[in-house]
C-alpha cells in the first residue's frame, strides 16, 4: 500500500492563479485571437489587422483603429477582473462582446504581452509590457492611433500546454475560422489576417445595412453560397431572426458552414443545431448538413452570455420561443423556395462534361484520311451504311417529341394532378417544356435560355410525399381497402419495432393487424399509392422504425414513414411517359415546396444555361 503525506492547505501565489485561470479562457492561439478581436470591435474599430506566426504560438498581433486607452485604462486592463464592459455591474445586461475582464491578464499570464495604445485626444501614445504574468511597467509610446497588442511565445511559461497544441497548419486554420466568424457579424469593419506564408483574409468594409451583411457573407462563404441561398427574416416576441440559408441541394458533409450569432456574438449551441436539423429534416439525408448564416437579435436581459468561459454557448430565458422562431422561419422560407435547385449541381455536370470532352478530344484520331479513302469500303463502316436513307443510323425515335405549341394536358392515369392549360409558351415556365424522355428515366425540357434534365423518379417522389403530408394535416390520409388482405412475414426485430406503431400507421392510411407470431396482415393502404409491392413497403417501414427506435419525435417518424411510402409509389425509372405526363410533372414541380430535391436530399433536376452549353462546344 502506497502512503502519501498530508499537505497543509495553502493559498496559491498570484502568478500561478493567473495561469490556472488563463487555461479556462486561452486554451489555444485561436482563443487569444478571438478575445483580442472582440475587444477591438467593442472599442469601435473600423479596421482590424491580425497577424500570426507559427499558428499563433510564436506571435499574435492585433492592430485596430478603435478608441484606444488612456493611462488609467491601460494600467487596469492587465489586472484580473477589471473591465469596461459592465458599467453598472449588471451581469444580466451585457451589450458588448466581451464581459469577463480576463482576456488580457489571461494572455499575459501565459505569454509575453505588449500593448501600444493611444486615445483619440491624448498628446501621445502609451505602452505596457507584461511577461509571463510579471508587469514591466508603463511608459510613453509613439503609437499614432488605436491599439496594437502583441502576444509572443504563447504558453512559453506553461510548456505542458504546448504539447497539446496541434500542428501550425491546424492552429492557423482555427484562427482563420475565428476571424471569419467575427467578420461575418460585423460588415462595417475591414478585416485582414496574415500568417507566415502571406495574406489569408482581406475583407473590405461593406456597410451596416442588410445588403452589406449579404455582401460580407458572400466575402466569407463565397458568391456561390449567396446565389444558392434564400433570405430569412422573422420575429417572435422580442427576438428577431435574419440572415441567409442555403438551398437543401447546397449541402455539406459537416456543420462547419453553419454560422449562428446572438446579438453579434458567434455561438455554437445545441439548441440551434437541433433546430436547424428539424427544419431541414424533410430535405436532407441524415449525414448531410445545410450551409447558413443566421443572426438573432434580442434584449440583452433575455439571454445569459456568461455561461461558458470561451463564450461559445448562451442560455435563453425562453429557449422554446427561440427554437420555434428558428424552425418556423426556416421551414416557411424553405416552402417558399418551391422548386429551386442548387446551381452547384449544374456546375458539377458542366465540369464532368468538359472533362469528358477533353478526354475524348485528346484520344481521338487527328490525322487526315488518305486521298483514296472511302467510308463505304472501310472495314469499320457500319452494316447497311450504303443503303438508301442510311438505315444503319435509324436507331428509333426518342421516347417523346413534344412540340413548342403543346401544352400540359390532364393525366388520365391519376398519378399527377391535372395541370392547367397555359396561354403562355411552355418555354416561359421556370422548368420549361418537355422535349424528350431519355432511357425512360430522364426528362429533357427546353427553357428560354437553356435546358433542364429531370430525374422523373426523384421528382415524383417529392410530389407524392408533399401530397401525403397535406392529406395527413388536413383530413387524414385517404385509404383503399384491399379485396384480399396480404400476409407479410417479419423477423422478431422488425415485429418488435412495428407492433407499437400500428395505430400511428393507421393514421397514415396503412392499416395492419397482427397475424400470429412473426406476421402482420395488410388490410388497407393509402389510396394515392395505387398498385405497390405491399410486402416490400411493410418490410421497409419496419426497418425504418427498428433503426430509429424512440430517438426521433413522433412527427419526424411519421414523416419518414410517409417518405418511404412516397418512394414506393413514385414513377419508376424505366417507365415511358407521354408529353402530357411529362409537362404535368414539370408544372407540378414548379408549385410544390422542396421539389428541387427528393426526400433523400438529392437534386431532382439539373439546369444548363445555353451559354454554358455553348462553352462546351467552343462557341464562346
Amino acid at each position: 500500500m502506497v502512503g502519501f503525506a498530508l499537505m497543509p492547505v495553502r493559498r496559491l501565489d498570484a502568478v500561478l492563479v493567473d495561469r490556472i485561470a488563463a487555461g479556462e479562457v486561452i486554451e489555444r492561439p485561436a482563443a487569444a485571437v478571438k478575445e483580442l478581436v472582440e475587444n477591438a470591435l467593442d472599442a469601435g474599430a473600423r479596421r482590424i489587422d491580425v497577424a500570426i506566426e507559427a499558428g499563433g504560438r510564436r506571435l499574435i498581433r492585433v492592430v485596430d483603429d478603435g478608441c484606444g486607452m488612456d493611462e488609467n485604462d491601460l494600467a487596469l486592463a492587465v489586472e484580473r477582473h477589471a473591465t469596461s464592459k459592465i458599467p453598472d455591474g449588471d451581469l444580466t445586461n451585457i451589450a458588448t462582446l466581451g464581459f469577463r475582464g480576463e482576456a488580457l491578464p489571461s494572455i499575459a499570464a501565459v505569454a509575453d504581452l505588449t500593448i501600444d495604445t493611444r486615445a483619440a485626444h491624448a498628446p501621445h501614445g502609451l505602452s505596457i509590457r507584461v511577461e509571463a504574468g510579471e508587469r514591466r511597467g508603463l511608459g510613453a509610446s509613439n503609437w499614432p492611433r488605436g491599439t496594437r497588442i502583441e502576444a509572443r511565445d504563447l504558453f512559453a511559461a506553461t510548456p505542458a500546454r504546448l504539447k497539446f497544441l496541434k500542428s501550425d497548419r491546424t492552429e492557423t486554420a482555427a484562427v482563420v475560422d475565428v476571424v471569419k466568424r467575427l467578420a461575418m457579424a460585423h460588415p462595417q469593419t475591414r478585416f485582414s489576417l496574415a500568417a507566415d506564408d502571406g495574406a489569408l483574409i482581406d475583407y473590405p468594409a461593406c456597410g451596416a445595412d442588410a445588403a452589406a451583411r449579404a455582401r460580407r457573407i458572400a466575402q466569407v462563404l463565397g458568391e456561390e453560397f449567396r446565389i444558392n441561398a434564400f433570405e430569412i427574416a422573422a420575429e417572435r416576441g422580442d427576438a428577431r431572426l435574419s440572415g441567409l440559408a442555403g438551398l437543401p441541394t447546397y449541402h455539406r458533409g459537416n456543420a462547419q458552414w453553419q454560422y449562428v450569432y446572438v446579438n453579434g456574438r458567434p455561438v455554437k449551441d445545441r439548441l440551434f443545431s437541433g433546430a436547424i436539423r428539424a427544419a431541414y429534416m424533410d430535405f436532407l439525408a441524415h449525414d448531410r448538413h445545410p450551409a447558413l448564416a443566421l443572426f438573432i437579435d434580442c434584449a440583452p436581459g433575455s439571454v445569459d452570455v456568461n455561461v461558458h468561459p470561451a463564450k461559445a454557448e448562451v442560455r435563453f430565458a425562453d429557449p422554446g420561443l427561440v427554437r420555434g422562431l428558428v424552425v418556423g422561419a426556416l421551414k416557411q422560407a424553405l416552402a417558399g423556395t418551391s422548386h429551386r435547385s442548387s446551381s452547384a449541381s449544374a456546375q458539377t455536370a458542366i465540369d464532368m462534361l468538359s472533362r469528358s470532352a477533353r478526354a475524348s478530344s485528346s484520344s481521338s484520331y487527328r490525322g487526315s484520311p488518305p486521298a483514296h479513302w472511302e467510308l463505304g469500303r472501310s472495314p469499320a463502316a457500319p452494316a447497311g451504311f450504303s443503303e438508301r436513307a442510311q438505315a444503319a443510323f435509324d436507331v428509333g425515335a426518342p421516347a417523346v417529341d413534344a412540340r413548342p405549341h403543346d401544352t400540359a394536358l390532364s393525366v388520365d392515369e391519376g398519378w399527377l394532378d391535372a395541370a392547367p392549360t397555359q396561354s403562355a409558351p411552355p418555354e416561359s415556365a421556370p422548368l420549361g417544356a418537355a422535349r424528350a424522355q431519355l432511357h425512360e428515366t430522364y426528362i429533357i425540357a427546353q427553357t428560354r435560355d437553356g435546358l433542364v434534365i429531370v430525374d422523373q423518379h426523384a421528382a415524383h417522389e417529392r410530389l407524392v410525399y408533399e401530397k401525403l403530408k397535406r392529406q395527413r394535416a388536413e383530413r387524414g390520409v385517404a385509404r383503399q381497402l384491399l379485396l384480399i388482405p396480404i400476409v407479410v412475414d417479419l423477423d422478431d426485430t422488425r415485429m418488435n419495432a412495428l407492433t407499437p406503431a400500428i395505430d400511428e400507421l393507421a393514421n397514415l392510411g396503412l392499416v395492419l393487424e397482427s397475424f400470429g407470431p412473426g406476421a402482420v396482415l395488410v388490410r388497407e393502404t393509402p389510396s394515392i399509392l395505387g398498385e405497390i409491392d405491399h410486402r416490400r413497403l411493410v418490410a421497409d417501414i419496419a426497418d425504418l422504425l427498428a433503426e430509429d427506435g424512440d430517438a426521433r419525435g413522433l412527427t419526424r417518424r411519421l414523416d419518414h414513414v410517409l417518405a418511404t411510402c412516397a418512394c414506393h409509389h413514385s414513377v419508376r425509372a424505366g417507365r415511358r411517359l407521354n408529353a402530357a405526363e411529362m409537362n404535368a410533372l414539370l408544372r407540378e414541380m414548379e408549385i410544390t415546396p422542396g421539389a428541387g430535391q427528393c426526400n433523400h436530399g438529392r437534386p431532382t433536376y439539373v439546369e444548363l444555361k445555353l451559354a454554358d452549353i455553348e462553352k462546351l462546344f467552343g462557341r464562346k
